[in-house]
């Protein structure tokens, strides 16, 4: 089944403005939030459904592209919970309600469970595999979820115990003069619970220290800068609270040959000095192999040939880029006296400088230089 359309889910029109969106999510996510319904697994997955498409349609890059190509615009190659993205950017729930939650429901709930947090991990690549897409196998070391007591801190068996202090909120009220102090429960340090019996694995961390080894896809078409956000692959969070994500940054490693600029190649290719006066055919190499080149006669050196479809296809539009090559005419080298014999003998022939017929910029630029000092002594 395909997934509903995120303007749909939140109740609002394609053309809605940010504010509007903005007041369907927090009465919507009001209305589904775990803290109001704990233990109703419907109601959880609608809240993740809905922070989905607020996080979708608030960011204006994600907008376009998900308006542009649906739901595609976020399908690359992911699997179960893991998703990967090239957008980075994304609003956590707590950056729009604050501490409303912890209004409603008693205490400062982000000081009880608290997300872990993000990583980034930087990749160098070729820029073979940057063009064609890979996989790639990373080790991180991060902490993970306590397997042993599901991240509860508390040894199997158990588990943590409201504090009688501050009541589970965390935060406990001192009443000085008029005024009426919040401060951090001393009993139970925030968290609103006490573990008395904690995990023999974590000792009571919820969370251990490990390295776990992820296979990450490269889309084709990425350059440097570009990041790749794997969802829930970050630490885990305190108290079996969500994991952060992680965020995967590209560097795209020099090539020998090629030079990228968007989404075209560049390079340079030396020419005998026979070849550009008279043409003929040469190989020039590509991401996918040689093809031939036609080089017409009296190329000039600098001259840019441009061959179709042989770039980088686009990460964001698919479109593909061209490759160009850059003709440099070699000043032939260690030249025997025969050699120089017959260059000598053609240097004649063209009359120097001042052959009109055969050198045209070459005359073109000594009569601009003469004009100038003629012009400087009238």
């Amino acid at each position: 089944m395909g997934k509903k359309d995120y303007y749909q889910i939140l109740g609002v029109s394609k053309s809605a403005e940010e504010r509007e969106i903005k007041k369907a999510y927090k009465k919507l996510a009001m209305k589904y939030h775990p803290d109001r319904n704990q233990g109703d697994k419907n109601a959880e997955n609608k809240f993740k459904e809905i922070k989905e498409a607020y996080e979708v349609l608030i960011n204006q890059e994600k907008r376009n592209a998900y308006d542009q190509y649906g739901h595609a615009a976020f399908e690359n190659g992911h699997n179960q919970n893991t998703t990967y993205s090239t957008f980075t950017s994304s609003t956590d729930f707590g950056d729009i309600f604050g501490d409303v939650f912890g209004d409603i429901f008693g205490g400062n709930r982000n000081q009880r469970v608290k997300k872990g947090a993000d990583l980034c991990y930087n990749m160098d690549i070729s820029l073979e595999e940057a063009v064609k897409g890979t996989i790639k196998e990373i080790r991180i070391p991060t902490f993970q979820k306590c397997q042993n007591c599901y991240g509860t801190g508390a040894r199997k068996g158990s588990k943590p115990q409201h504090c009688t202090t501050c009541h589970g909120r965390g935060q406990i009220h001192m009443r000085k003069g008029f005024f009426t102090v919040q401060q951090s429960c001393p009993t139970c340090n925030e968290q609103g619970t006490i573990i008395k019996d904690p995990c023999n694995i974590c000792k009571g961390q919820g969370r251990i220290k490990t390295n776990k080894i992820l296979s990450v896809k490269i889309p084709p078409g990425v350059d440097t800068n570009d990041r790749i956000r794997l969802n829930n692959e970050g630490e885990a969070g305190i108290n079996g609270a969500q994991s952060g994500d992680l965020y995967v940054q590209i560097t795209v490693s020099k090539h020998l040959i090629f030079e990228r600029e968007e989404n075209n190649l560049y390079c340079e290719v030396p020419i005998n000095f026979t070849m550009a006066a008279l043409g003929g055919e040469i190989e020039v190499p590509t991401l996918d192999g040689r093809v031939k080149l036609k080089i017409p006669s009296e190329t000039q050196s600098g001259k840019l040939f441009r061959i179709k479809g042989r770039g980088v296809k686009s990460v964001q539009n698919r479109k593909q880029g061209d490759l160009l090559c850059r003709v440099v005419v070699e000043t032939p080298v260690n030249l025997n006296e025969q050699q120089k014999y017959l260059l000598n003998e053609l240097g004649k022939s063209l009359n120097g400088f001042k052959g009109e017929k055969n050198t045209p910029r070459s005359k073109r630029f000594f009569d601009g230089v003469k004009r100038f000092f003629d012009d400087l002594t009238k």
